[in-house]
């Protein structure tokens, strides 16, 4: 007899074999030139989505055995231009405060400059972020401070577009 799929099983499966329903390619800013990587966005069947991202060049990757946290999250404009500001606040529909936003993410742990993970949420759908953009920031979230977390400078910044 074959054990129950649970969702961490399904999980795999749609990050090992589908295409994304919407991706950001993120790239860095002048501060962080070197920084570059992918977020996905993946439907589900539990009706909320699956993020991955994967992105490298963070600012510690000089730094051996080095670890940091970086704040990551989804904003409001899709303008990616010059230093991200463009991008605006925190995608925030519900006017909730932080870390209750919609568009707040986890936060990448960077490992010697390489961050990967992916988790799964249901505050959002695909449709609700397109055309918005992901914005990683220097520092960690303090999940406390309003009205963002405290997480510093916008890095590196993706436009969210439909596909992968």
């Amino acid at each position: 007899m074959e054990p129950s799929q649970t969702p961490r099983d399904m999980f795999s499966q749609i990050l090992a074999g589908n295409r994304p329903q919407a991706a950001a390619w993120v790239r860095g800013g002048k501060d962080a030139a070197s920084l570059s990587g992918l977020v996905k966005f993946f439907d589900t069947p539990y009706g909320g989505i699956l993020v991955e991202a994967e992105i490298f060049g963070l600012p510690n990757i000089s730094r051996e055995n080095s670890s940091d946290f970086y704040g990551i999250h989804i904003h409001e404009k899709g303008d990616c231009s010059g230093d991200f500001s463009g991008a605006g606040g925190h995608y925030n529909p519900d006017h909730q405060p932080h870390p209750r936003h919609r568009g707040d993410l986890l936060p990448l742990l960077g490992s010697q400059g390489y961050a990967w993970g992916a988790f799964y949420d249901k505050r959002f759908q695909v449709q609700d972020i397109l055309g918005r953009s992901v914005v990683i920031h220097r520092n960690r979230d303090d999940f406390t401070s309003q009205p963002s977390g405290d997480s510093g400078e916008m890095i590196g910044c993706g436009v969210i577009y439909p596909g992968g």
